[in-house]
């Protein structure tokens, strides 16, 4: 039987001699929260409220969705993948639940019904990639448009309104436990069984090798088909489950929920600290830079700043993370050689 060789860490050990470039993928982190701390400091001074225990909880709604979404990107990108269909399998899901939930279907069989869509459309995903051979950008940018049809074919133009929804559903999507939304709590609980399952299971491990180096990882007889077809079904399930929260919080769904979130889901992950060329970051990273980004999009208009500076504050920092990801590559690299040079 062939045995795979455990993926590389996301972070390089000291005894690699990469001391320095430790440092650097740790100062990412920390440089993370200390940009949130900042903000909400700035914000706060100019505004206290910003800090209230409303303000908290609405920032913490608005951020339960992109960081469960930025969770199953980060599953794909660590593949030298990327997901653009994620705001339409959100959009599909939302609507098949909240019309399934119209129809008297109980809460958790509906429940079923919009991860089951989701993970349908990440199955498709995978397959166009994997057996079609077709590269991830251009196969998800198409399904992008193909599973937003859909929810516009299904729609009709009509809508579902919140008063033909279970009462008890939409006080979950509203509700909280000591000022925590219901609705982060399980999006933190997702992130942190995604983490777990990077970082302690072979399954999860594997995606990292097979994103730091596709045709090797092949060679040593990691199953990489079933790898990636599994981490396109777990994107897709993950937005799915954004559908269900979507339509809880919200409570009226059309054909357009989710229009537009998957810049959005990669800016996060990309500032998060997920290489986008696959192989290094980790999800709780991608789900700081998704609390990051929500931050921001909040802490705007209290500042009087113009909405256009967030899309440029968003642009330089995935600029500034693929330039940081450069240099630890590179860094990386010199250290590999000058390990190669000692052993000779």
């Amino acid at each position: 039987m062939t045995t795979v060789a455990d993926a590389p860490d996301q972070t390089p050990s000291a005894g690699t001699g990469s001391t320095a470039l430790d440092l650097i993928l740790r100062f990412r982190a920390l440089g993370l929260l200390l940009a949130l701390a900042a903000l909400i400091v700035i914000t706060a001074s100019v505004n206290p409220r910003f800090l209230g225990a409303q303000s908290i909880r609405d920032l913490l709604f608005a951020a339960a969705v992109t960081v469960l979404l930025a969770a199953g990107m980060t599953v794909v990108v660590l593949t030298r993948g990327i997901d653009l269909s994620v705001g339409s399998t959100l959009g599909l899901s939302a609507y098949l639940t909240a019309t399934a939930l119209s129809s008297g279907t109980p809460v958790p069989l509906a429940l079923l019904v919009g991860i089951g869509a989701g993970a349908a459309c990440g199955a498709v995903n995978g397959a166009i990639v994997h057996f079609g051979k077709v590269p991830p950008l251009v196969a998800t940018l198409g399904t992008l448009y193909v599973f937003r049809g859909i929810v516009y074919f299904t729609a009709g133009g009509s809508r579902v309104n919140a008063s033909d929804l279970p009462r008890g559903f939409l006080d979950f999507g509203s509700g909280a436990v000591l000022g925590v939304p219901y609705l982060f709590i399980i999006s933190a609980l997702v992130l942190a069984a995604v983490a777990v399952f990077l970082s302690d299971y072979r399954a999860g491990r594997d995606l990292y090798a097979l994103g730091s180096n596709p045709e090797a990882a092949r060679q040593t007889g990691l199953p990489a088909g079933r790898r990636l077809m599994t981490a396109y079904v777990l994107c897709g399930a993950l937005a799915g489950l954004g559908g269900v929260l979507y339509a809880a919080r919200f409570g009226t769904v059309d054909a357009s929920a989710g229009y537009g979130m998957e810049l959005n889901i990669v800016a996060a992950v990309v500032v998060g600290g997920v290489a986008i060329f696959g192989g290094s970051g980790t999800v709780l990273g991608a789900g700081l830079g998704a609390l990051l980004l929500t931050v921001i999009s909040n802490a705007l208009p209290v500042l009087r700043i113009d909405q256009f500076w967030q899309q440029a504050i968003v642009g330089a920092l995935i600029l500034a993370a693929i330039a940081l990801d450069r240099l630890v590559g590179l860094r990386a690299a010199r250290a590999l050689r000058r390990k190669a040079s000692h052993v000779d």
